[in-house]
């Protein structure tokens, strides 16, 4: 049922799309133009349609962090548009939000770089992480295993909207 309901608003908005030039852009412009959140947009399928496949349930599902650390680290400079944490080598790194990986890869001047979209809009970025598992578009809850730094720095970023945002109000 839950299969057939996502076929039926696909289907439905691309009818829309073809037929009206106004939703085409408007549609177009909410998803290429405006910040488009993941995290929301997983929130509403799993209350809505309640998982990723159809014949899952989530009232059925109970999930139990297996990594819960909080972010420590014995000093802190700027650095780039963030931060630099000397936290130790190979350092166990925990997600501070819950939220959607939309970036892992190489990003200049910060190595291996995974970034999270969080339910609060804001993406924070987890540079010079090795040894990682994540994927694209995986879910972590707060607190969950990321990776382990390839060395004894972590590098931070916060951003909203494309804007770089102080670390100062996010790491205490």
């Amino acid at each position: 049922m839950k299969l057939l309901l996502c076929l039926i608003i696909f289907l439905t908005l691309g009818i829309i799309c073809k037929k009206n030039i106004t939703y085409k852009d408007r549609i177009k412009y909410e998803l290429y133009e405006r910040h488009l959140s993941f995290t929301k947009i997983k929130e509403l399928y799993n209350h809505y349609l309640g998982g990723y496949l159809p014949l899952e349930t989530t009232k059925s599902k109970t999930t139990e962090a297996v990594f819960n650390e909080k972010l420590s680290y014995t000093n802190i400079m700027p650095y780039e548009k963030g931060a630099k944490l000397t936290v130790g080598p190979n350092y166990l790194v925990a997600n501070q939000e819950s939220g959607v990986v939309v970036y892992v890869g190489e990003k200049e001047n910060y190595g291996n770089v995974i970034i999270i979209e969080g339910k609060n809009d804001i993406d924070t970025w987890y540079g010079n992480i090795c040894n990682s598992k994540i994927k694209l578009y995986d879910y972590l809850e707060k607190g969950s295993y990321i990776g382990e730094t390839c060395n004894e720095y972590l590098y931070i970023v916060y951003s909203k909207n494309n804007q770089f945002l102080d670390y100062k109000n996010y790491l205490s």
